[in-house]
């Protein structure tokens, strides 16, 4: 019997709410039901982070702080740029202040140490992350491969548990939908370092599963852009840039399609592909205490 799948998913910029992914866990599980042999075996452990909630205060109280002034016009854009730019500025770890950066990185923490208590400790992770959220999963991930506790708060480092999955040893499939990991590469000398890929540890926990970094881009996203020609380290790490058409008939031209991923079926046929491949792969390996029955989390629109 195959070891469950942990499959995590972290949103972009903007205020969310939870279940905004419930149309892509929805097609991938039709998906991988198709591909593998008993679909009646729960094989797939879904969890959203929702991080927004960590800005979403004090953006509001921005709004209304500036709003006080009656002069600005363009209201509703200007709300729109609120509730989106100010999410990757106030993202940013300031020298003297990196309480928004901790507060997010402690929703993934504690979304990881639930995947971990339904999934099991060494469960392969999948991680399907969109615009900011990408970066989101990229600084999080970089810093637990390079144990950077002094860049973490105490908060973060408690709340970051010992099973593998939660420490992102484990993690075998990795998705960046629409990034812009590639416009954040210019903070670095020659466009930066990205996260070890795959986790030196994997072929411990598993060592039959082929690990892939799919980044998916539409070359009509403004927002979204390849990775593997950054530099050498860049293409060694990513598996594949993938351009794909995410918008509906009427954006998928336009800048608009930055929104479309999550509603791709197409997109989520290759993710549950993978997934698939990576279920069959995969050893049973933890006893059976460690491995509760996983429950898909699929919200209610």
């Amino acid at each position: 019997m195959a070891h469950p799948i942990a499959v995590a998913f972290i949103h972009g910029i903007g205020r969310t709410e939870p279940g905004y992914s419930v149309p892509m866990q929805r097609a991938i599980q039709r998906a991988f039901d198709e591909r593998t042999a008993d679909p009646a075996t729960p094989a797939l452990v879904f969890e959203e982070i929702n991080w927004s909630a960590a800005l979403q205060n004090r953006e509001d109280l921005l709004y209304d702080r500036l709003e006080e002034s009656g002069k600005l016009g363009w209201g509703k854009l200007r709300h729109f740029m609120v509730d989106f730019a100010a999410d990757a500025i106030a993202y940013q770890p300031a020298p003297s202040d990196r309480s928004a950066y901790d507060a997010v990185h402690l929703e993934v923490a504690h979304s990881l140490g639930r995947l971990a208590e339904r999934a099991g400790p060494r469960a392969p992770l999948c991680v399907i992350a969109h615009s900011l959220g990408t970066v989101i999963a990229s600084n999080y991930l970089y810093d637990l491969a390079k144990k950077r506790k002094s860049f973490a708060s105490p908060e973060v480092r408690s709340a970051v548990g010992r099973a593998p999955i939660e420490r992102g040893e484990t993690l075998t499939l990795l998705y960046t939908l629409g990034s812009p990991i590639a416009l954040w590469s210019l903070r670095y000398p020659k466009f930066g370092q990205p996260i070890p890929f795959p986790p030196r540890r994997l072929v411990r926990h598993h060592p039959d599963l082929a690990a892939r970094w799919i980044n998916v881009y539409d070359p009509d996203d403004v927002i979204g852009y390849p990775l593997k020609e950054l530099n050498a380290s860049y293409r060694r790490a990513v598996t594949e840039d993938r351009p794909v058409s995410a918008g509906s008939l009427w954006t998928g031209w336009t800048p608009l399609s930055h929104t479309g991923y999550w509603s791709n079926e197409r997109l989520a046929a290759s993710i549950a592909a993978d997934l698939a491949a990576s279920y069959q792969q995969a050893s049973a390996i933890s006893p059976p205490h460690e491995r509760p029955a996983p429950r898909p989390l699929l919200r209610q629109a």
